[in-house]
């Protein structure tokens, strides 16, 4: 296997300490419902505020990102949702709350186009490698995230969750330690690639259309699931929230492993190939997982639902950027961030139909989504048919 740049692993720490703080919030809801005695759409609608506006924002960093780079973004997404987490452990007040984790959001969409641009620039030909490697830090974080505030809000101090601020901030001085080396190596890498590049590079933005019905599809799947997992667990499975905390990190773990592979498997096989697998998997893995009520199958359903939300995120990526030659920051912003946020803004609609019709009735949508993106990946190229 092909040794990719260590500077990648940095940059994937930074993924990292940015997604654990996401992925705490949707861990803390049974939390939030009980304390501030919120429905489901009030719940559900925290979700909204922490992607809504990282999914209108992100976009526009990526654009900002390819035409002047800001470095230092990169150490300030993770202080921004390290700091947000340390204001929700002192707070009962709904909309208090609600800024928070909006602010937290908007330290994602600070992060994620500016280092995605830095990990493509430095990857060299291995990229799908090499994008699997800096999805696994982010997918760490989810996986990590909700344990650690779970243990914090449902055995500790719901106060503890100050540990994000504290190990946010601190690393964060690191990787801004670290950002001359990173910005060296990327600067060498784009001269060489302009100077190899005959005709300029093109944007593909027809492909990159039907790629985004793609990445929106997989946005539901993971927002729903990163969002209602822990309550799905309490409301339909009859367990305790620490257990629904459990099982999001038993998710995001088996992400990370999953996510990797699907980006070497992308080298090999096909970006398109893998990305057919993955809605092909998500049809009966999310069926089958919104119609158990026995809590040991559903962990066993994770497997094949991890599959579906992350096999093809390394591809969808490489896919978007590669689209997207002139605007890579740009497809950053969609691919690596929206891809993950932009599912927030049918979440309270998702947790209004949980409120009327219950939990495992609002969830259908994950099954008919995995339909219409299997029929869409039919209509997508691989980069060689556009040479």
């Amino acid at each position: 296997m092909h040794k990719i740049n260590p500077l990648i692993y940095l940059l994937a720490f930074g993924h990292f300490i940015t997604d654990w703080a996401q992925g705490a919030i949707p861990a803390l809801l049974p939390y939030f419902i009980s304390t501030c005695n919120l429905n489901y759409r009030d719940a559900a609608s925290l979700i909204f505020a922490n992607l809504f506006l990282a999914s209108v924002t992100q976009p526009l960093f990526g654009y900002f990102s390819d035409r002047v780079s800001k470095p230092w973004f990169v150490p300030l997404g993770p202080v921004l949702c390290g700091l947000s987490l340390s204001v929700i452990a002192f707070s009962t007040n709904y909309w208090v709350i609600f800024f928070a984790v909006m602010v937290c959001g908007l330290g994602s969409s600070v992060f994620h186009p500016e280092a995605a641009l830095m990990v493509n620039k430095i990857s060299g030909k291995f990229k799908g490698q090499a994008l699997g490697s800096f999805s696994v830090g982010g997918n760490a974080g989810f996986a990590v995230g909700p344990l650690l505030a779970g243990l914090c809000a449902y055995k500790y101090s719901i106060h503890g969750l100050v540990i994000f601020g504290i190990i946010n901030i601190t690393a964060a001085i690191f990787l801004y330690y670290h950002m001359p080396s990173i910005l060296a190596q990327a600067e060498a890498a784009d001269k060489e690639e302009k100077n190899s590049t005959s005709g300029g590079l093109k944007n593909d933005w027809v492909s990159f259309g039907k790629l985004f019905i793609l990445i929106v599809a997989r946005s539901i799947a993971f927002t729903l699931c990163n969002s209602f997992i822990p309550i799905y667990w309490v409301a339909v499975l009859h367990t305790s929230a620490a257990t629904g905390s459990f099982a999001l990190t038993i998710l995001f773990t088996l992400g990370a492993f999953i996510t990797y592979f699907g980006g070497v498997l992308s080298d090999r096989i096909g970006n398109v190939k893998v990305i057919k697998l993955t809605y092909l998997i998500m049809i009966p893995a999310m069926f089958a997982l919104n119609h158990t009520t026995t809590e040991w199958l559903a962990m066993l359903l994770l497997f094949p639902v991890g599959i579906a939300v992350f096999l093809s995120y390394s591809p969808s990526v490489y896919l978007g950027q590669t689209y997207l030659a002139k605007n890579i920051g740009f497809a950053s912003g969609i691919t690596l961030g929206v891809s993950t946020t932009i599912g927030g803004l049918v979440a309270p609609f998702v947790g209004h139909l949980a409120d009327l019709y219950g939990v495992a009735s609002a969830l259908n949508i994950l099954w008919i989504m995995g339909i219409v993106a299997f029929v869409f990946s039919f209509f997508i190229p691989e980069p060689k048919s556009l040479l």
